[in-house]
């Protein structure tokens, strides 16, 4: 098996670790490409028929922040119409209140004068680890943005990057679930193997990424409180690189069954299973079939205090480089474990509903 990899990071571990050799050229059988290579480079009949990339073209419906909103109340008004379309694999509550600025300002302040007191979360459409976000409670905080000439309604051609200025306004969840007083997210790992019919494979080991700095609602300012990207901690005086701000899924799921049970853990988790078959099902008739791509999204997903999961946003390109060593083994296992779900080598008998640490989740229908 020969790959081409723009990443030198886990990936180029992963691939050498399955034997495969590396190439430069055109000539491979599976290609770690970039989003901006799949999206308007990419051209189905100039590959073979077994060559596999690792984006589809439209992996923007569902990992462009407005995209995903847009995606998912449609798929709430369709399931609100159509009761007939709900099933034990539909859940549309897991998603905070949110509003496309400028797009939807006027409904936004509707809702925000409706709930006195709330406080809400304005994030970047386009933006990672971090960048640009902010919480509000005064509609004051984003009258500047409202006048500022380069807030302008993102195009609604699908292909084009928003414009800088371009955000999602969410509910901010002020109740999140605690430990050791912190606040922290989950990032866990869905690999789609085909769109048309939808296939997903979960993985069963994720990390949990912490706050450095106990919880508080008082400073709405301090994004080291609030935000729980690596990125953001990094900054964090004091921040320790050997061990990170991190604990394995494995652990978290210990840590929740000590304190709440086997049963409430189980819960949670078919709710977060849950939570991402809907999230692709909302996006699937706008994938057409691409029997070249796969994508390896990377759900973050916060549990409030009663943990029950919401849906904070999904990553096409979740950072697969390595912080610590523990992080190392996470990362590399998974790649490995795709790659064999993948089948490239044509060893599967095709009818295995666990390969490694994936599970099969949704082969047309629920598995």
């Amino acid at each position: 098996v020969k790959f081409r990899s723009y990443l030198s990071n886990t990936v180029l571990d992963a691939c050498l670790a399955m034997g495969w050799a590396q190439t430069a050229d055109d000539n491979w059988d599976l290609f770690w490409c970039d989003t901006t290579w799949a999206r308007e480079t990419y051209v189905p009949s100039n590959f073979p028929e077994h060559c596999k990339i690792c984006h589809f073209p439209q992996h923007y419906e569902l990992t462009r922040k407005d995209f995903m909103a847009k995606n998912l109340k449609d798929l709430q008004r369709r399931v609100a119409k159509n009761p007939e379309l709900r099933d034990d694999y539909i859940d549309t509550t897991f998603m905070p209140a949110t509003y496309w600025l400028p797009h939807d300002y006027g409904i936004f302040v509707e809702a925000f004068r409706r709930q006195p007191g709330s406080v809400w979360i304005m994030k970047p459409v386009g933006s990672a680890q971090g960048k640009g976000i902010f919480l509000i409670k005064k509609l004051s905080e984003i009258l500047a943005f409202k006048k500022d000439t380069r807030f302008q309604a993102p195009s609604t051609a699908a292909n084009e990057a928003p414009p800088q200025q371009s955000y999602i306004v969410q509910r901010y969840l002020d109740d999140p679930y605690l430990i050791g007083g912190k606040k922290f997210d989950l990032r866990l790992y869905v690999l789609v193997t085909a769109y048309q019919p939808l296939e997903c494979w979960t993985y069963r080991e994720g990390f949990a990424r912490f706050s450095g700095f106990p919880f508080s609602m008082e400073d709405i300012s301090n994004s080291q409180v609030h935000l729980t990207n690596v990125a953001v901690q990094k900054k964090a005086e004091g921040y320790d690189e050997a061990k990170g701000c991190k604990w394995l899924m494995t652990q978290v799921c210990r840590f929740l069954e000590a304190a709440h049970g086997h049963e409430a853990v189980q819960t949670m988790v078919q709710d977060i299973t849950k939570l991402a078959v809907t999230s692709l099902r909302a996006v699937q008739a706008r994938v057409p079939v691409q029997k070249h791509c796969f994508e390896l999204y990377g759900f973050d997903v916060l549990l409030d205090a009663r943990l029950k999961p919401w849906l904070i946003e999904v990553n096409a390109s979740p950072s697969l480089t390595a912080d610590t060593e523990t992080d190392y083994h996470l990362k590399c296992n998974m790649l490995q474990d795709a790659f064999h779900v993948l089948d490239i080598e044509h060893r599967r008998t095709l009818k295995e509903r666990r390969v490694g640490n994936f599970d099969l989740t949704w082969q047309n229908g629920p598995v």
